[in-house]
């Protein structure tokens, strides 16, 4: 799946180079669930950034599936970030004038999916996250771990291979999140995704298979204890 090589990112600041990522080695297998922790602003971020071909390496291979993602050109990027990998962010970001089921669909437009196409994928991934009867509310008319759920079923519509999540329970209370997190642990199972998930909370990093901690632009992975 992935196979990082020495990956740098620096960030210019003001006269100032900010090394955001300090020579990062790793590997992702196919159907594998890594968390990464570590405190605010040591890379945990950036790294999920270059994970989904939302930001390029300053040095260093970011290959996914054999495809150097540091190399490849925009179009080429926003191609695989379409067809293969599934954001899940802490704010969600949904669309606020959009209904739940049009949240969805957005995430099948770039495909050039059919409009009937996109209108059963979408209903039928809300359904597989327990919205079926949302369909038609305003994010404004759900609660936070209901919005989370429509961001969730927005990630799968495109049936990735990965899905990238970054703090996805840091807006919700600890219920909401054990919820959350048991979806996404049985997504993850019954679909047979590989999963990255940043994230401040042990007791959700522990549910993964290994975890990586981000200091100072470097990683160490480890296995959990199951």
């Amino acid at each position: 799946m992935y196979k990082l090589t020495n990956v740098t990112k620096d960030y210019p600041k003001g006269r100032e180079t900010v090394h955001a990522l300090r020579g990062v080695n790793l590997e992702i297998a196919d159907g594998e669930w890594l968390s990464i922790q570590g405190p605010t602003g040591h890379g945990k971020s950036t790294l999920l950034q270059l994970l989904g071909g939302l930001d390029r390496a300053t040095s260093g291979s970011v290959d996914l599936d054999g495809r150097d993602l540091s190399k490849l050109g925009e179009g080429a990027m926003t191609g695989v970030r379409a067809t293969s990998i599934g954001f899940i962010f802490q704010t969600f970001n949904l669309i606020p004038t959009l209904s739940a089921q049009e949240n969805v669909e957005t995430a099948l437009v770039p495909l050039g999916v059919s409009t009937a196409s996109r209108r059963a994928r979408a209903a039928e991934a809300l359904a597989s996250v327990g919205l079926a009867d949302r369909s038609r509310h305003l994010p404004s008319e759900l609660s936070g771990g209901q919005q989370q759920r429509v961001a969730i079923a927005r990630a799968l519509v495109k049936e990735p291979k990965v899905l990238l999540a970054d703090e996805p329970t840091g807006n919700l209370d600890e219920d909401t999140r054990d919820e959350i997190i048991a979806l996404l642990e049985k997504i993850w199972q019954d679909n047979g995704l590989s999963m990255v998930m940043v994230t401040h909370d042990s007791s959700v990093a522990r549910r993964a298979q290994r975890i990586g901690l981000m200091r100072n632009g470097q990683l160490t992975v480890k296995q959990t204890v199951k």
